[in-house]
């Protein structure tokens, strides 16, 4: 009896998974369609980085100008944009389920016969493959205005990486936002106190220096901050000392914490 259940057993197991895995594959289409059936929500994300990378670079840029680590302001920026953008993309987990569960979607993948985690898991791989799609797009008008990258393609490509798993893990935190908020226009206002002291109290757009003295430690330590180092020596090509390890750390520690909140406000609303 022992020898024949066990096998039994292990390829219940692969079926289980393989469902649950074609559920998320499932609903991450699902989500993405309907982004690119509303081409203006499409086109006014697209908007934003870009007018990001045209002020900065040309605002800041001209106060700035050579003297940011590496002597051109606009390889010190596009990096920083880069990190911002995906941040500002995982936001929209928070809009998404917020919309899905106000409109009682969720109650209905409830009645079908389905993964319950591929809802989140949906959600949030979908919101990283839109982040895919603005990273090409975001590169592109960076090169325009002159950012270059000498750290090669490889680092590059580590670079966003690194930045997308940043963002997916920071996701899961806005999507317990989403499922807690009554609707997607709290959703949004509730996630813009969380995401502004991060993204603009950092080393995203200026250098660590520039920052007043009592704001340069927590600047320096928190996770945004961490990130965008990270990401920007990895293209630079200069030393990226442990701003590396320490970003996957936050990366590792933020899904470890946020996952099971949203898993558990999941099972709430569901």
């Amino acid at each position: 009896m022992t020898t024949t259940s066990t096998p039994t057993l292990t390829v219940a197991s692969h079926t289980s998974i393989g469902y649950a895995v074609r559920d998320v594959l499932t609903l991450s289409r699902r989500n993405l369609l309907a982004l690119f059936r509303i081409p203006t929500a499409v086109v006014f994300a697209m908007i934003q980085p870009v007018m990001f990378v045209l002020l900065f670079r040309y605002v800041f840029g001209g106060a700035l100008g050579s003297s940011v680590p590496g002597g051109q302001y606009v390889n010190f920026l596009i990096p920083g944009i880069l990190v911002q953008t995906t941040i500002f993309g995982a936001v929209g987990t928070a809009i998404g389920l917020a919309e899905d569960l106000q409109r009682g979607l969720i109650e209905r993948f409830k009645a079908l016969p389905m993964a319950r985690m591929a809802v989140l898991g949906g959600r949030t791989l979908a919101d990283t493959l839109r982040n895919v799609m603005v990273l090409i797009i975001i590169t592109g008008v960076g090169f325009l205005v002159g950012f270059r990258p000498h750290g090669g393609v490889l680092r590059y490509l580590a670079a966003c990486l690194v930045m997308l798993l940043f963002a997916y893990c920071l996701s899961w935190g806005f999507a317990f936002v989403g499922l807690a908020a009554p609707n997607s226009e709290t959703a949004q206002a509730m996630t813009f106190p969380l995401i502004f002291p991060l993204t603009f109290a950092s080393t995203i757009f200026i250098p660590l220096a520039y920052l007043p003295h009592w704001l340069q430690g927590f600047a320096n330590n928190q996770p945004v901050s961490q990130a965008a180092d990270a990401v920007r020596a990895l293209m630079s090509g200069t030393p990226a000392g442990d701003s590396v390890w320490v970003s996957l750390l936050w990366s590792v520690g933020l899904i470890a914490v946020l996952a099971p909140l949203a898993v558990n406000q999941f099972r709430k609303v569901a």
